[in-house]
């Protein structure tokens, strides 16, 4: 999901790449859950997310989408994102003491924040979102590092291929003649690359790699 923002505004003005060292950790986030709370809709999730969230719970995405995830339409697309519930609009993964219930396969948004992606020319940088965290004293740490994910170099290619392939549908969806060529295309998608179940024992990336494929043709 894009935003217009001026960088100016909401950065430091630098651009990161993984090797570089960012002032945004800050702790483990003891005592301070704000990022995990009033987000509305945005944090969307990608197929990695979907793999990451059902083969390490041990449930289907059907089971997420009754509780933990909600269906909203970003860009144009009906994707899924991590629901909001209860008085204080937390995310549903969110315990009783303010922590992660799902830390370990937390999704790429939550993972970066509050870091945020710079899209341009076929790729994207990192860069620092100043207004978002307020959880102070913050300590430099690679973005390598405090990203935390496998294989992360594969993981930025999926990503890059994610987001200008569902640009691309996006600007299809806008021009489409008929309500239905866009519901087929959204129910394509969820189907797809979300409800269709992916194999733990298999790389998720060659998994993502068959799907794409599948989509390409139709």
């Amino acid at each position: 999901m894009e935003r217009e923002i001026d960088m100016k505004e909401v950065s430091d003005g630098r651009f990161y790449q993984l090797r570089d060292m960012v002032r945004v950790d800050c702790g483990g986030c003891a005592g301070c859950s704000d990022c995990c709370r009033g987000m509305g809709s945005s944090i969307v999730l990608d197929p990695y997310d979907a793999f990451r969230l059902t083969t390490g719970l041990k449930i289907s995405f059907e089971e997420l989408l009754k509780e933990a995830v909600e269906l909203n339409v970003a860009d144009g697309l009906i994707l899924p994102n991590l629901k909001m519930a209860g008085p204080r609009e937390q995310c549903s993964f969110l315990n009783h003491e303010g922590r992660c219930k799902i830390h370990a396969y937390r999704p790429g948004m939550c993972r970066i924040f509050p870091l945020g992606r710079y899209y341009e020319n076929e790729s994207f940088q990192y860069f620092l979102q100043v207004h978002e965290c307020r959880k102070e004293p913050k300590t430099k740490i690679k973005v390598q590092k405090w990203i935390d994910t496998p294989n992360v170099k594969q993981n930025e290619a999926f990503i890059i291929k994610w987001h200008y392939f569902l640009k691309a549908l996006s600007r299809r969806v806008e021009h489409a003649e008929s309500k239905s060529l866009q519901k087929s295309i959204s129910m394509f998608l969820l189907k797809n690359f979300y409800l269709k179940p992916y194999e733990e024992e298999r790389d998720f990336y060659e998994q993502f790699q068959e799907r794409m494929a599948e989509a390409e043709k139709l």
